[in-house]
Parts: structure tokens; C-alpha cells; sequence
């Protein structure tokens, strides 16, 4: 391993492309060193922060976890990805540490046993340790083929069940008292939006003016928010006219469709927070609905009106056909209706051995009949 300084034009470099300093001691590897570009200057702002956060930190093997990092940076990975990897691996590391443990070669298969107990322990959520665990599996096959742990760390298949829930959708009811409580013409475009078409909050908050088509209907997402694969959605007469008002109403140069007051663009915390107050006027808080239930709404209630799977999934950007059956599981009418027409001729004894239950609950026997043959060997009580 060589130890690498940013020189003072890389830092300028960085400097003009981001409006800020980053200063960091870097520690790539020889067999990837730092190509820094004018394309890498200008994505350099998410990769510099968290590699500005690593150096402050007091954990095991920082170096590696730099150039796995700038591995990831240079593969394309989403920002997110590059946070949540920091952040989980920080988490990890730390608990490694605290185990007594201060160089990587060190870890050892048991080490990711007592992870996954540890973060059980503390109350995580399965798809938490899940997501966590699959960081550090990745981050242990980069370690193993810089022969710095050994291949059999993860050579055994280590996984966590992660339940396999029922999407959430919101009621008919429930969607028709919050829509009716909005008043602000943003706000209503936006739920509408993501009601009728299924859309991500992260694909409607970063959705762009030259992106919807009014007259044709559809909005075009160039890069979904997971897959990063583009798609086009359709929009409903109510979503349609929705945004036609908003556009009558927004500040024309604005790049983006739904933005703050005095900002740019809206945050998730923002979009997150005017949600759960419409929420708390309709008196709906307590069911707990995410924004993200619209988009579960959206899937049902096309599956309900006789969508294909195959249409569903390409209109919500869905990389399997698996992931849209959940929808099938929730809303299966044809299910549904089989049931209750087998359970007819069940419960009208149009099968052999069939019988129907009495609904009515049996009179309480009398006490001498209740207490018969066993009261006379019970002794008095005083």
C-alpha cells in the first residue's frame, strides 16, 4: 500500500467543481490509483465527504475501507450507496474493535456471526441486518482477494430471513380524506402523482419540467431511483389536471416540477412532513401510512382493475416479475372469488362429507348436568 496525498491542484480542482475544500490523507492501492479527472473532479462531492468523515475515525483498516470505497465510486454507484456502505461498514468495523481486534487479517467467520447477534441484540430490524450484512460480505470478498483475510470467512453461504411482507396499501376511504383535506395545489399534484402513477418519491422530487407532456399524458423517467433504468408513466385525468394547475401556479424558472419555498428542490424530510400532517388532519395518523403506500395503492388498484403483471411491472420500473406478484398476493380477485364459491358448496353440503357449522353459541348446561359425575368427589370447600 502507498500512501497518497491529493496534490494542491486536485484539491483547486475539487475546490471549483464543488465550492468547498476537501482535504483528506488518501491510502489507495497501487493496483488502482487515483485517476483524477475532470469527470472525477466533478463527482468527487459524495466520495470526498465521506472519505472526509472516514478520516476522523478511529477504526481498524481505514485504508481498505477508503479503496473500497473509491472501488465502488468508480463503478458508478449511486450516491446513497456509497453513504450507506460508510455507514454500515463503520458500524462493523467499530464492532470489531470493540471485540479487541485491530487489524483486518484478524477477522474471522465468527466475527460475522456476533455481528448479526449484535445488531439482533440491539433491536434492528431484519432488512436491516440483512442490508448490513450483505455490505460486509461484499466488503470481506474485496478484503479476500487482496489476500487480506481468508477465503473462507464467507466460503459458507451466511444469510438473514427477511419476512416477506405484504405490500401496504391505503384504503378507498382513507385515500378519499386525505385528498379531500389538501389545499395546497403542490401538494395535491404531488400525491396525485404518485397515487396515479406509481412513481418513487425520490423519482418525483427529482423530476424534471421537460419530463412531462401534458397534452400526451405521460411523464418520462430517464433513470429510475433503484434500478437506474429509464420508463414512462401514464397520467390519469385527475393527476393530469392536477399538475396543469400547478404548472399555472409554480415559478417558471424552476428546473425542477415540485420544489420548497425559497429552495430548489424539496427534501424527503419535507415532502415526508407535509404527508403525515395531511395525515393528522384527516385523523389517519395512527394507521401509520408512508408516502410510499401510494405507490403500493397505485399497484393494486391497476391489479384490481384487471392490469397485467407484465404491463404492472414495467410501469413501476420493477427489475423481476417477482417483485409485482406481491401486488397479486394482495389483490388477487379471481382468488378471492374462487374461495367464496368453493366455500359455498362447502358450507350447502354440495360435498360428500360437508357440513355447516352452527354460528350461535351452544346454551350453557345446566349446573347438576355441568358438575355430573364428578361433583359428588369433589370435597366442600368451607
Amino acid at each position: 500500500m502507498t500512501a497518497v496525498r491529493l496534490s494542491s491542484e486536485s484539491v483547486k480542482s475539487a475546490s471549483e467543481c464543488n465550492s468547498k475544500v476537501i482535504w483528506w490523507r488518501g491510502v489507495i492501492s497501487e493496483e488502482a490509483p487515483v485517476q483524477w479527472s475532470e469527470g472525477f473532479a466533478g463527482r468527487v462531492g459524495v466520495i470526498g465527504d465521506v472519505l472526509s468523515k472516514l478520516e476522523g475515525r478511529d477504526i481498524p483498516g481505514k485504508e481498505y475501507l477508503a479503496s473500497y470505497l473509491l472501488d465502488q465510486h468508480r463503478r458508478y454507484c449511486r450516491p446513497n450507496t456509497l453513504r450507506s456502505t460508510f455507514s454500515n461498514l463503520g458500524i462493523f468495523l467499530s464492532f470489531v474493535k470493540a471485540k479487541g481486534k485491530c487489524h483486518l487479517d484478524e477477522i474471522q467467520r465468527e466475527d460475522l456471526f456476533a455481528f448479526v447477534e449484535h445488531e439482533q441484540d440491539r433491536g434492528m430490524k431484519p432488512s436491516t441486518v440483512s442490508t448490513r450484512l450483505r455490505t460486509v460480505k461484499g466488503f470481506i470478498r474485496f478484503l479476500a482477494d487482496k489476500a487480506v483475510v481468508g477465503s473462507d470467512v464467507i466460503s459458507k453461504r451466511l444469510t438473514v430471513k427477511v419476512p416477506d411482507s405484504l405490500p401496504r396499501a391505503m384504503e378507498p376511504e382513507d385515500i378519499t380524506k386525505v385528498v379531500s383535506i389538501i389545499d395546497h395545489t403542490r401538494d395535491r399534484a404531488m400525491m396525485l402523482l404518485m397515487l396515479r402513477t406509481g412513481m418513487r418519491i425520490g423519482e418525483l422530487l427529482n423530476l424534471r419540467v421537460e419530463e412531462v407532456n401534458l397534452k400526451e399524458r405521460k411523464v418520462e423517467i430517464y433513470e429510475a431511483e433503484k434500478s437506474r433504468v429509464g420508463r414512462v408513466v401514464y397520467l390519469s385525468e385527475d393527476a393530469r389536471a392536477a399538475l396543469k394547475k400547478w404548472f399555472a401556479e409554480r415559478d417558471c424558472d424552476t428546473e425542477l416540477v415540485f420544489y420548497a419555498q425559497g429552495r430548489a428542490k424539496m427534501s424527503y424530510a419535507n415532502a415526508r412532513l407535509r404527508f403525515r400532517k395531511y395525515l393528522a388532519q384527516a385523523a389517519l395518523a395512527h394507521k401509520g401510512y408512508t408516502l410510499h403506500c401510494l405507490r403500493h395503492t397505485c399497484a393494486s388498484e391497476l391489479l384490481n382493475a384487471g392490469m397485467r403483471l407484465e404491463c404492472l411491472q414495467q410501469l413501476l420500473g420493477h427489475s423481476t416479475i417477482e417483485m409485482t406478484r406481491r401486488y397479486a398476493r394482495l389483490t388477487d380477485k379471481r382468488r378471492e372469488e374462487e374461495y367464496f364459491r368453493a366455500m359455498m358448496k362447502i358450507e350447502g353440503g354440495e360435498i360428500d362429507g360437508s357440513y355447516q357449522l352452527d354460528c350461535e353459541l351452544p346454551e350453557v348446561f345446566e349446573k347438576k348436568e355441568l358438575f355430573n359425575p364428578h361433583s359428588e368427589e369433589l370435597p366442600e370447600q368451607p
